[in-house]
């Protein structure tokens, strides 16, 4: 195996680590993917891009995880958890 496909391993002790939690306080998450769209004039292709970004939701409100979204859609997000 060559170095670029070796992960990348830190040396952390997980009892040291703190947990991240929902804004109701849970700590189990599910994958998830929000679709975004790309206008194909902005992109410069001749169709629309869709763009997949990965999120994580919380399993017992389905209320997506807004502190791990790129920083321009954190609030769109969080509007849209004041609706599930």
């Amino acid at each position: 195996m060559n170095k670029q496909t070796e992960q990348f391993q830190m040396n952390v002790d997980i009892a040291q680590t703190t947990p991240i939690t929902s804004d109701d306080g849970n700590q189990v998450f599910q994958e998830a993917v929000i679709l975004r769209k790309a206008s194909k004039f902005l992109v410069g292709t001749q169709e629309d891009a869709i763009i997949p970004i990965p999120v994580f939701v919380d399993i017992k409100t389905n209320k997506i995880l807004t502190e791990l979204l790129p920083k321009e859609l954190r609030a769109e997000y969080e509007e849209y958890n004041k609706t599930v």
